[in-house]
C-alpha cells in the first residue's frame, strides 16, 4: 500500500462525549491506517473552536451524557454547524454514535427541554415514557451490495424517529434499535452515518472501521481506494464474541434475516 496516502480525522469533544470507551474507534481507525502504511492525522476540536471543513477526511462524535449532550448541542450550532455540512456535502465521512447520532437531526426533545440538533438529516429524537433501550444488539447492513452484521451494545433513553426519505444504517436482528418499535438502527444519508452501537462500535466490527477508511479516502483521492488484506484472526475473533453476546431477550422480535453464532 502507498505510503502516500493519508488519512485526516478530526475528533469532535473527545473529552465530553466518550461515553463506554467510545475513543477506542479512533484508535482502531489509526491501527488499521499504520498496519497499512497510510498516514493518519488527528485533530481533536473542543468547546468554542472552529475547523476548516477541506482539512478532514473522516469527522468523528461520540456519545455523552446528558449534561454534557447539552453543552456540546449549543457549541456545535454556534461554532461548527455550517463547517461540518460543508464537509458533509463535499463526501466526508461523518460517524456519530449515540449522544452524537441525535445531534445530527433536527431536534432532541427531553421532556420539556428541546435541543435543536444540526439538521444534517431528517430525524427526531425524543425522550418517551418507558424504560431506557439497553442491551447487546445486532443488525444487518448492506454495504457495496453485501450484507454484513454490525454487533455492539446499546444505552439510550431517547427514542429516534427517522424522516420519510431517510435511510436507516440497518435491520434490527436483535435488540431495540432506533426506537424499540419499527426494527430500524441508525441513520445513513451518503457519507453521513448514526448509530446507537457502542462498545465501542469499531474494535467489535473491523470490517466497517474498513469501510470507513476507504469511503474516506476514496473521496478525498477522487478515485476508489482499495485496502491491503490484514491478518484480522483476533478482531474476527472480537466481532464473533460481539455476535454471541447478544440474546433474544430483548423486545424486538422482527424477522431475523442472519445466525447469530
Amino acid at each position: 500500500m502507498s505510503n502516500d496516502l493519508n488519512l485526516r480525522v478530526c475528533v469532535l469533544y473527545p473529552d465530553l462525549m466518550n461515553i463506554y470507551a467510545d475513543r477506542g474507534n479512533t484508535m482502531v481507525l489509526r491501527r488499521r491506517c499504520e498496519d497499512r502504511d497510510i498516514g493518519f492525522e488527528f485533530t481533536a476540536v473542543g468547546i468554542n473552536e472552529t475547523f476548516n471543513p477541506e482539512a478532514h477526511d473522516l469527522f468523528y462524535i461520540g456519545g455523552g451524557q446528558d449534561s454534557d449532550q447539552k453543552l456540546v448541542a449549543g457549541d456545535m450550532l454556534r461554532t461548527k454547524r455550517d463547517s461540518l455540512a460543508a464537509a458533509a456535502d463535499r463526501g466526508a465521512v461523518v460517524l456519530a454514535v449515540c449522544g452524537g447520532y441525535q445531534l445530527l437531526g433536527n431536534s432532541y426533545r427531553l421532556g420539556d427541554d428541546s435541543l435543536q440538533g444540526l439538521g444534517l438529516v431528517e430525524m427526531e429524537t425524543v425522550r418517551e415514557p418507558g424504560p431506557r433501550l439497553i442491551g447487546n444488539i445486532a443488525i444487518a447492513v448492506t454495504v457495496d451490495g453485501e450484507e454484513h452484521v454490525l454487533a455492539g451494545f446499546e444505552n439510550h433513553g431517547g427514542r429516534t424517529y427517522l424522516g420519510k426519505n431517510e435511510s436507516p444504517l440497518g435491520e434490527v436482528i436483535d435488540g431495540y434499535g432506533n426506537n424499540g418499535k419499527d426494527g430500524r438502527e441508525g441513520v445513513r444519508k451518503n457519507n453521513v452515518i448514526g448509530t446507537y452501537l457502542h462498545g465501542p462500535l469499531l474494535p467489535k466490527n473491523s470490517w466497517f472501521a474498513d469501510h470507513l477508511i476507504a469511503t474516506a479516502l476514496s473521496n478525498a483521492c477522487g478515485q476508489p481506494v482499495v485496502l491491503q488484506k490484514l491478518d484480522d484472526e483476533l478482531e474476527l475473533a472480537a466481532h464473533r464474541r460481539a455476535r454471541a453476546a447478544v440474546t433474544s431477550s430483548h423486545r424486538w422480535t422482527g424477522r431475523r434475516r442472519f445466525s447469530l453464532r
